[in-house]
């Protein structure tokens, strides 16, 4: 009997130097009875260090100062049986604090009486490296993978956010370029909300969007009587962006009187209203973007040389999507959780054949296309990940642009224009292809094979509102 219970012991101690937490008792006195191996890792002390002292030893954050456990009987765990686990430090024997979390429980035997106290301490460091491991992991993640709202992992992207980056640091001028649908204005913006005066105002003007003299109007403002219908002072939106950022898009759409004012504001920073002769001076950035090359325009003299070289002060390309398609999967997954969110759905992703050939096609709406198929997708899509029918007729069958698709073959038709139907295009049929695409004007673009401005210039021509009525 006396053998197998000094077999039992061995064996329990053996159980308890295998434990990875830290694990030590103290006898009624509060004296420590019991070190296993984890607590001489945890603590720095040895086995033969511990035995015989008190939880002085360690320094507990919790209970040290306090008169226990000097006082065992007015130690907490004996008032309360227990301690809850909580996190703590411990003093190492080097005396750096060590992080754990720390628990406690009072043994009593048969007849009530207390036998000791049982702690145990469960290192924390490992974890807190961890954690602080995956937190600088999470912010690289981000700094790579992403800049205001602008996403991107492709090397041509981490270019655009050093531009973005260098910019925002200055006052310079800046001319975006790039194919529609890139995201010429959120670069616009990455660059304002990044910079050191961000507090002042962003504005944006769309240059192809008002005739030559609303726009005139619309960027210097004017005064009261200076055109029929002006019956009061307005304030122009380059006097609302002093202290902060103009963006103008579609720069390339400017006429030539409008070329020349540009280019005044520019050289004097001074603007003045129409219909006025007194100079305001204005403090602003002026950032500018086209999808048109500049450079062309001035060599066929339909744009200002001096003012391309004024704009193009400090130019940043944004390369069109089939120019980063390893950046695809993570727009991807960007645009299903917008979707996820706006539509109260939960889908997890797009399979592999419909990956596949979101990741062939040629993108000539570039991310507002992507956006656009994924947002289709959405609708059509029932179940948990996306698959290739869920996606557009164009990306389906691999085309560049829409082509006339079977309503057989296609449960959702998309009508698409030859390029006669084109040429022949009506104010009639624009109207029709707006509600067809709720005044989405990109998507009607698509369709008719043409860019977002020159549905503009359409509507502008036919006195058609852009927005919906």
């Amino acid at each position: 009997m006396e053998t197998y219970q000094l077999w039992n012991v061995n064996f329990l101690n053996q159980i308890l130097d295998t434990m990875a937490e830290g694990l030590f008792t103290l006898d009624d006195q509060g004296i420590i009875t019991s070190w296993n191996k984890s607590m001489e890792k945890i603590s720095g002390y040895s086995e033969q260090e511990a035995l015989g002292s008190t939880c002085h030893l360690i320094e507990c954050s919790r209970c040290f100062g306090k008169e226990c456990p000097a006082d065992i009987n007015k130690c907490g765990v004996i008032k309360h049986g227990k301690t809850e686990a909580k996190e703590c430090f411990i003093k190492h024997k080097n005396g750096h604090n060590v992080a754990v979390i720390k628990n406690a429980r009072l043994a009593r035997d048969d007849n009530d009486q207390i036998l000791g106290i049982v702690e145990t301490i469960t290192d924390l460091t490992e974890l807190k490296k961890a954690k602080k491991t995956a937190e600088e992991a999470q912010k690289k993640l981000k700094k790579v993978y992403r800049l205001g709202n602008i996403i991107g992992k492709s090397a041509v992207m981490q270019n655009v956010f050093d531009a973005i980056r260098a910019a925002a640091n200055s006052r310079a001028t800046v001319l975006i370029q790039g194919e529609s649908g890139t995201g010429k204005e959120l670069v616009a913006g990455a660059i304002h909300y990044n910079s050191a005066g961000d507090a002042g105002p962003l504005i944006t003007v769309n240059c192809s969007a008002l005739s030559e003299t609303l726009l005139e109007s619309e960027l210097f403002g004017h005064v009261k009587g200076s055109f029929t219908g002006a019956h009061k002072d307005r304030k122009g939106r380059f006097e609302e962006a002093d202290g902060g950022t103009i963006f103008l898009d579609e720069i390339g759409e400017l006429t030539p009187y409008m070329q020349i004012k540009l280019l005044r504001v520019l050289q004097e920073r001074e603007i003045e209203r129409v219909g006025d002769s007194k100079k305001r001076k204005i403090d602003i950035r002026i950032i500018a973007a086209t999808h048109k090359n500049l450079y062309d325009l001035t060599q066929q003299g339909k744009f200002r040389e001096d003012l391309f070289y004024r704009l193009k002060v400090f130019p940043i390309t944004v390369p069109p999507l089939r120019k980063r398609r390893e950046d695809i999967p993570i727009l991807v997954s960007h645009f299903i959780k917008k979707g996820n969110k706006r539509e109260n759905k939960s889908i997890k992703m797009v399979d592999t054949q419909g990956m596949k050939r979101l990741m062939e096609h040629p993108w000539p709406g570039n991310i507002r296309e992507l956006e656009n198929a994924i947002e289709h997708a959405f609708v059509i899509c029932n179940s948990n990940r996306i698959e290739l029918q869920d996606l557009p007729v164009e990306i389906r069958e691999n085309q560049g642009h829409l082509r006339s698709s079977s309503p057989i073959n296609d449960p959702i038709q998309t009508r698409s224009y030859s390029a006669d139907k084109i040429a022949k295009l009506t104010k009639s049929d624009l109207l029709k292809l707006l509600e067809e695409c709720n005044w989405n004007k990109a998507e009607v673009g698509r369709r008719i094979q043409k860019s977002r401005t020159s549905v503009w210039k359409y509507m502008k021509k036919w006195d058609i509102p852009l927005q919906k009525p």
